[in-house]
């Protein structure tokens, strides 16, 4: 079956969860390394989206001096 793939908010609450369960500490060995693959998964996916938002926020523009520089995405109206 193919997992769902997640929004942004989805995927931080269901870390949130991973990360209680594990805190309880209750969990067999097998289940526990299992949260902790799914999290990872999650962690991974968040900072890709994030950076994608940040790419979005923020574009490359060139200096005088030819050398590349970060400017902040302004919407034009």
């Amino acid at each position: 079956m193919a997992e769902k793939k997640l929004n942004f908010e989805e995927a931080m609450e269901r870390l949130e969860e991973i990360v209680a369960a594990m805190e309880q500490g209750e969990a067999p060995l097998e289940e526990s390394l299992a949260l902790f693959s799914e999290g990872a998964k999650l962690v991974k996916q968040c900072a890709a989206m994030l950076d994608k938002a940040e790419q979005q926020v923020t574009k490359l523009t060139k200096s005088g001096d030819g050398i590349p520089k970060e400017v902040p995405f302004e919407v034009e109206e």
